[in-house]
Order: structure tokens, then sequence, then C-alpha cells
């Protein structure tokens, strides 16, 4: 499937709270894109990001769950996770040399051409969007 295929696909799923399911919500946004579409491994490494923090840092972790939506058209796709909240906003702090955690939203804030999160209900929800921009051939050496 090529970027020129995506009118426009959309998927919605609400997964369980628990470490496996960050693997699911991979396949999940695999399955939605294609293993052709120029976006793939970016989508499926910053899927895996937000997951991970809704496990680890919502309520979603904690007998509860988060839902996964994905909006691809053409060359753009758009990935959010909303979690059942938590105590303290999603933040894209800084951690340590030493520190074993903290990378993923400023990993999100490098890779994808915008991101952001809201709180509504008690519930967080953080997404992503990234676009696939093609250099002309005239740039290129």
């Amino acid at each position: 499937m090529t970027t020129s295929d995506l009118e426009s696909q959309d998927l919605v799923v609400r997964l369980p709270g628990v470490p496996s399911q960050v693997s699911r919500a991979r396949h999940l946004v695999a399955g939605a894109l294609g293993r052709g579409h120029p976006l793939y491994d970016d989508c499926l490494l910053l899927t895996s990001e937000l997951a991970t923090n809704a496990v680890l840092h919502s309520r979603s972790g904690d007998g509860g769950g988060f839902t996964l939506a994905v909006h691809a058209a053409r060359g753009r796709v758009r990935v959010s996770i909303e979690d059942d909240g938590s105590a303290e906003p999603p933040c894209a702090c800084r951690t340590s040399l030493n520190g074993t955690s903290g990378r993923g939203l400023p990993l999100i804030e490098s890779l994808s051409h915008r991101w952001g999160f809201s709180r509504a209900n008690g519930c967080n929800s953080v997404w992503f969007e990234l676009v696939h921009v093609t250099v002309p051939a005239q740039w290129t050496c």
C-alpha cells in the first residue's frame, strides 16, 4: 500500500491496560497502515511509547484499559491513546542519563510532526501526527 492508496483509514479499539497490549497496539497499527506505508516504522515506535505510558503511568494499568485510535489519510497519520487518567498530566520532562524511564514523550516530541495531549473527564488523551514528506529529485545529490 502506498501513500496515494490511502484515501482515509480509521481504526478505534479499546484494549485492556496490561503490558501485553502494547504489542497488540503495535500490531493493530501495523495492520491499519500496511508494511509498505512510508511512516510505518515511526508509527509503530511511537505507538509503543504511548501505549506503554498508558499502562505504566495511568489508571489504565490498574485494571482499566486504553483506547487506541488511528487515522491515516494520504501522507499523514494521527495516532492517539486515551487512558483512564492519572494524578498528573503527561510530561515531556527530561530524565537523567542514568534514568530508566522518562524518554517516551521526548522521543514523540522529537520524531513527530506534531503532538499534544488533553485531559477531560479524568482521562488523558495523548496523540502524535506524522507527515510523509518527499524531497524533490533536484535536491538530492
